[in-house]
């Protein structure tokens, strides 16, 4: 019975720090696609925003991974990684859209 109680709380204490996990991750990503949409002067919109800087914070944390910097794992370095994704995977879809028309 104990080992039931013990295992339940344990269980949602990890669903608890996912939901949080999750919900740090969307704020991130929709800030650094705010700011690289707002640095490369394009108009995208919240959900795109969101989609960017999320995409952003894995190709920032691939790149500065393959660079060996390393910007700690806060919010700050967190954040720094996806602006600089983000402003990068943009800039590429600005090019890649300019060269179709």
């Amino acid at each position: 019975m104990i080992l039931n109680c013990l295992n339940f709380t344990i269980l949602h204490e990890i669903k608890q720090k996912t939901i949080m996990d999750l919900i740090y991750f969307i704020l991130i990503g929709a800030l650094a696609g705010f700011i690289a949409e707002k640095v490369l002067k394009t108009d995208m919109g919240l959900l795109m925003n969101i989609v960017l800087g999320v995409i952003g914070g894995f190709v920032g944390g691939w790149i500065f991974s393959l660079l060996n910097l390393d910007l700690g794992g806060g919010i700050i370095g967190s954040l720094i990684a996806a602006i600089a994704g983000a402003i990068l995977v943009l800039f590429v879809f600005k090019k890649l859209k300019s060269l179709k028309k």
